[in-house]
């Protein structure tokens, strides 16, 4: 479908019907996007590291580094994309679309290749230079390619800012399924218990398993594709583009951008460590892997629980407000488990539920955020931005989710862990949980404090941009 702009890059109001109105089909297809994201991102952050320790025999510093160094290059690569998006043509089937349609094989092949099992029998600078072509393929170019369009996606799927916070809402139930499908199944596939009683893992399981999220992934970003379509149009602009400095000056004035990338970083270390280190929890200080499934069904059931109530939560309170309250009760729960030094498995499934309610909440708004950073963006500089303002803040959540899995490792390292050994000793095993729950904790209430205090856009000013930004599209 074409469509046709005026000199403004806006849609003609001739041809806005020609494009279906926003409803159902729109946040069911987004819904099925980060679904098919989450196959390979949730994957990854839960168990890429298991993997690597336990299937390959890689040291959780040599690890560390990876994930590290991966975002070095990332800095170039998510930047460099946000810009291809914002000043390519669009397609036909739309600016964002596009690249879902595009990277959706790519990155699922990608995603399957860094859990084959028979690497573990090659020789070790074998190992690392599959590791890192591996890992950096997936990572900072293939998933780059497809997330940083879907994310920026929302932002011109409706204009509306309900709409706009739907979609939030809806993605972060895609992501809540995947992080169910693999919370649930995985630790039942790929651990086992040995006759001695150790929990072990089962290298083979691992890249089955990873194909065939391979393919589920191809199937979520299809619905994705089909379901969605793009309302809101910006022509490439003739002449002169900005400068990479101009660029990067003008984001750097952007205030809110700047407090949520914190507040993505933290959030990012607190909430991927917190599932890293589950995995090491339940093997070595419960003693019971299996049980993990259990865990992760009552730790998205939150999420989802809230799911229903998300747009009357946001309509009466506004998103920076029920997100801080969400951050600050999820802050408390984990510093109470971290206290109390649970060995009860139920009753530290009851803490965690009360725990996820709160960062439930932030997250089914947080892509919201977003989309009214984006509007904030244009009103200070006049460009739209959508690419490169997601792919700032896509960058931000890899550097978090790169000091999880980093600082994973070198704590691994640190406290004493043995990845060789079938069983890690009882002060190990402590250590274990204090990063588990401590951690968390801490960076849970650092979010609350910045969203609080650095992040200016509560829902008056969200309400004031959207009515500017209206009656500029109007003129």
């Amino acid at each position: 479908m074409s469509n046709i702009t005026d000199e403004r890059g806006n849609v003609k109001k001739e041809d806005a019907g020609s494009v279906r109105p926003f409803g159902i089909r729109d946040k069911l297809g987004y819904m099925f996007g980060d679904f098919g994201n989450d196959f390979s991102f949730i994957f990854a952050s839960n168990y890429l590291m298991v993997f690597y320790t336990k299937v390959l025999g890689l040291s959780g510093f040599v690890v560390g580094l990876l994930f590290l160094g991966a975002r070095f290059v990332d800095a170039f690569t998510d930047v460099t994309m946000g810009r291809i998006v914002d000043n390519m043509q669009p397609a036909r089937d739309g600016r964002f679309r596009a690249w879902i349609r595009r990277m959706c094989v790519p990155v699922a092949v990608a995603s399957s290749v860094m859990y084959l099992y028979f690497v573990r029998d090659w020789a070790y600078w074998a190992k690392l230079a599959y590791v890192i072509f591996t890992y950096l393929l997936w990572s900072s170019f293939c998933y780059t390619a497809i997330n940083i369009p879907y994310g920026s996606m929302a932002s011109v799927i409706s204009p509306d800012v309900k709409d706009r916070a739907s979609l939030s809402t809806f993605r972060s139930i895609g992501a809540s399924l995947a992080g169910l499908v693999i919370g649930v199944l995985v630790p039942l596939i790929v651990y086992e218990t040995d006759l001695e009683g150790n929990q072990i893992v089962k290298p083979v399981s691992f890249t089955v398993t990873a194909f065939v999220f391979g393919i589920l992934a191809v199937g979520c970003y299809a619905l994705c594709y089909f379901l969605c379509r793009e309302r809101v149009f910006f022509e490439k602009r003739a002449g002169k583009g900005e400068s990479a400095g101009e660029m990067l000056k003008g984001l750097g004035r952007n205030r809110p951008l700047l407090a949520l990338v914190c507040a993505a970083l933290v959030l990012l270390l607190a909430t991927l460590m917190g599932q890293t280190m589950n995995n090491y929890l339940f093997l070595d200080y419960f003693k019971n892997a299996k049980a993990l499934s259990a865990v992760n069904v009552v730790g998205i059931g939150g999420t989802l629980l809230l799911a229903p109530f998300i747009s009357v939560i946001v309509t009466k309170f506004g998103k920076k407000e029920a997100g801080a309250v969400g951050m600050l009760a999820a802050g408390i729960v984990y510093l109470v488990l971290f206290f109390l030094r649970v060995r009860s498995i139920p009753l530290f499934m009851v803490l965690l539920f009360l725990g996820t309610l709160g960062t439930g909440l932030f997250n089914m708004i947080i892509w919201a955020f977003i989309t009214d950073i984006i509007d904030y963006q244009e009103i200070a500089t006049g460009r739209r931005e959508d690419g490169t303002v997601y792919a700032v803040y896509s960058f931000a959540r890899k550097v978090g989710q790169a000091l999880a899995g980093g600082l994973g490792g070198f704590v691994l390292t640190a406290i004493g862990y043995i990845s060789e050994a079938p069983s890690q000793t009882d002060a190990v095993a402590q250590r274990i949980y204090t990063v588990a729950t401590l951690v968390p904790g801490v960076c849970y209430l650092a979010v609350f404090l910045i969203i609080q205090f650095a992040y200016p856009l509560g829902r008056k000013e969200v309400e004031k941009n959207t009515a500017i930004l209206r009656e500029k599209r109007e003129l």
